[in-house]
């Protein structure tokens, strides 16, 4: 059975015609062509695929689109704004946080999630709040160094 959905996707309102059991990955990466977030498990483990819904990180492949309907949706590609880059993306880069690159979109919207409600969290924190993002290229040392250089300091 297909339906309309009506999405707000990185501030721009979407119209699409599509079948209700599918996942908010699938339509974010085949319907809207925002490929920034990743297919991974398919299970919601790895974080690959997070984005933020109202704010708050969510494994888009666990997500029926149907369901976040009249919610704010951000992806890795919402998060630049004028052609500048957010600066959790830019200390990505900068502390040499991303090697395949693969995590980096779910590390980074978890991250701001977190920096969203806590602006200067603990390294302890920060470890705790991408503990459902895994990496298999970086340790996390870097990840976590470019999440704390970001914080707002007193």
């Amino acid at each position: 059975m297909k339906r309309i959905l009506k999405l707000d996707v990185n501030g721009e309102e979407f119209e699409i015609l599509t079948e209700v059991h599918r996942t908010l990955l699938e339509v974010l990466r085949e319907d809207l062509s925002l490929t920034g977030t990743k297919r991974g498990c398919d299970l919601g483990t790895c974080g690959a695929c997070t984005v933020l819904i109202d704010g708050k990180p969510y494994r888009s492949c666990l997500t029926l689109a149907a369901d976040v309907q009249g919610k704010k949706i951000t992806t890795i590609e919402g998060l630049s704004q004028d052609g500048e880059l957010h600066s959790l993306q830019k200390a990505f880069v900068e502390k040499g946080a991303i090697q395949c690159g693969f995590c980096t979109p779910g590390m980074i919207l978890t991250a701001k999630a977190l920096m969203d409600e806590y602006p200067d969290p603990s390294e302890r924190e920060v470890k705790k709040a991408i503990s459902g993002n895994l990496c298999r290229c970086t340790g996390y040392v870097k990840i976590v160094e470019a999440i704390i250089s970001v914080a707002k300091k007193p």
